[in-house]
């Protein structure tokens, strides 16, 4: 019987078989960035958005603070939201998104500029 190794030399590239791989580490601060990030592509969000992670093993859970710009619809606007968390935050860090608990943050009307004269 032969023995396959796990190493293998293709193109000039080595390759490692899975058993032999390491762990990558995602740190708590960068999925809490990536998170805070992705909630900004949805429409109806405001710029300031702050998002904490925890991350045990390769699940995570984000609790996201999510500034509302008026006059976009609050619950529409965090569903979205949401989805959008667990399929990006996902795809980005490889990690599985658990939760995602979010506080709503109106933000504030611009108020038009008075001219003084």
């Amino acid at each position: 019987m032969s023995t396959v190794t796990a190493r293998h030399r293709r193109d000039d590239v080595e390759t490692v078989e899975e058993e032999e791989r390491g762990e990558t580490t995602v740190e708590p601060r960068a999925v809490g960035r990536i998170a805070a990030r992705a909630a900004r592509e949805v429409d109806g969000v405001a710029a300031d958005v702050t998002a904490k992670a925890t991350v045990d093993g390769e699940v995570t859970t984000v609790d996201i603070r999510l500034p509302v710009v008026y006059p976009a619809p609050v619950t529409g606007t965090a569903d979205r939201v949401r989805a959008h968390l667990l399929g990006r935050t996902t795809e980005l860090t490889g990690l599985r998104t658990q939760r995602v608990d979010i506080t709503i943050a109106l933000s504030p009307v611009e108020q038009p500029k008075r001219r003084v004269r």
